[in-house]
């Protein structure tokens, strides 16, 4: 079941995020040392207790009472929003819960009245990209950092139409 989390979920949420992004990491051959600004080595407590300060939209997928995915929004000044640290712990991937997780993200940013939602991935990743093109989202391009040794990868939906996507938009929302 999705619900939003509180103040008592941070530690656990921080926990999904770390070890969720860490399988990316390992796979592209980043680290603390060449990515420290990396999801897997950045997000810690204290950030996620600003971002829950600041009311942003913040969201975990509960089995059993524990967390096993997570995202939040950052809602943008342009009226956009930013998808942020989607993710899924290992052992439950594959079962859908990302795809319902990206459903209910697309349904709470059109309830904050975004026009559209930004993501940013590692544009190395194709399966990702890819996975997230079959939602319907709209690769819009690349930057490269001195800082990351990975391009970074830009993509949108449109959250102005119906669907966010052709077929698991009519699965209901928890």
């Amino acid at each position: 079941m999705i619900q939003s989390i509180d103040r008592t979920n941070i530690d656990e949420c921080v926990e999904v995020i770390q070890s969720s992004f860490l399988t990316v990491a390992n796979e592209f051959g980043l680290t603390e040392q060449n990515a420290p600004r990396f999801t897997a080595f950045a997000v810690d407590s204290a950030q996620l207790h600003q971002q829950f300060d600041e009311k942003r939209p913040m969201y975990a997928y509960f089995d059993d009472h524990q967390v096993i995915g997570y995202y939040s929004l950052q809602l943008q000044d342009d009226g956009d929003c930013e998808l942020k640290n989607l993710c899924v712990l290992p052992k439950y991937r594959h079962k859908k819960i990302g795809e319902k997780l990206f459903v209910h993200a697309t349904s709470i940013a059109r309830q904050n009245k975004c026009k559209a939602m930004n993501i940013g991935i590692v544009e190395e990743n194709v399966r990702l990209k890819k996975w997230y093109e079959k939602l319907g989202a709209n690769h819009m391009g690349t930057k490269k950092f001195d800082f990351l040794p990975f391009t970074c990868g830009y993509m949108k939906l449109d959250l102005s139409t119906g669907d966010c996507h052709k077929d698991s938009c009519q699965e209901g929302v928890s």
